[in-house]
């Protein structure tokens, strides 16, 4: 029981990538806190964050559910004054929630542009602001952030600008606020080698066919665990892949994690930014 008494803040939890990271942890005895915004199903998206705690309790967590638009300041510091009254602090935040709009420069609406900085980059910062005066009296306290390394390379952000300056932000944060807090409160990325197949990327980018290349979110949610039972004093500012990860934790054989078992490993698709 790594996580037995700890206690998880995630934003975007309610289905992906973000519910799989908050079940292991919650197998683990952690406590988690589900910031997000879906209460009523969404038409196209399996998953709120009812049905998300519902899972969290059964993987043997406890679980709070608490709506939050993380664009809105007040939600998220409400959201996190509700987590340490539940549960006594805050030893883990987990930047999960993303916005994400695959389309060039001409196609990208205003709005759209907003969005995805106002989720990605500004929700991360705002989520690490609010957390971080109680991440600071944990033991061990982390910030682990669903973003990818800093590759700022013109061919990951030729085909959609927007969403890369939005997504490598989460990067920039961690990059800064790990040298800030170094000693004192882990700041760490994790990126999957492969696309994960989630409701949520099928829906935004792929198909039901694109997703038989990838691998499930369980990869990721046992990366995830790995890295946070690390030495928050030591181990910061870093850009961690998931299959890196688990290799280092001895893990030889990825075949659990595809979504298609007779999907030879060298083609499977890698993810965006790798």
């Amino acid at each position: 029981m790594h996580f037995k008494n700890k206690t998880v803040f995630i934003t975007g939890g309610s289905r992906g990538i973000g519910l799989e990271i908050a079940k292991k942890l919650a197998s683990e005895g952690a406590n988690i806190v589900i910031a997000a915004k879906t209460s009523e199903p969404h038409p196209k998206l399996p998953g709120t964050i009812h049905t998300a705690a519902a899972e969290i309790e059964a993987a043997g967590g406890k679980a709070l559910a608490c709506m939050v638009d993380i664009r809105d300041e007040n939600q998220v510091l409400a959201a996190v004054q509700k987590a340490v009254d539940t549960f006594g602090g805050i030893d883990i935040l987990i930047n999960n929630a993303s916005a994400i709009q695959l389309t060039g420069t001409l196609s990208t609406e205003m709005k759209k542009y907003d969005l995805m900085n106002q989720v990605n980059t500004r929700g991360t910062y705002l989520c690490a602001q609010a957390c971080l005066p109680h991440l600071l009296k944990s033991e061990n306290p982390h910030v682990l952030t669903l973003s990818p390394p800093l590759n700022v390379e013109a061919r990951w952000f030729e085909n959609h600008v927007a969403y890369s300056i939005a997504k490598f932000g989460m990067s920039l944060c961690t990059l800064g606020m790990a040298s800030e807090f170094k000693g004192k409160v882990a700041f760490n990325s994790l990126w999957p080698k492969t696309i994960i197949a989630t409701a949520a990327i099928e829906f935004a980018v792929g198909n039901a066919q694109m997703m038989q290349l990838g691998r499930k979110a369980t990869i990721m949610a046992d990366a995830a665990s790995a890295i946070l039972q690390k030495d928050a004093k030591t181990v910061t500012g870093n850009f961690y892949i998931d299959e890196d990860v688990l290799r280092a934790e001895g893990v030889t054989d990825f075949s659990e994690y595809r979504v298609n078992p007779n999907t030879p490993e060298n083609q499977l698709l890698p993810d965006f930014f790798i």
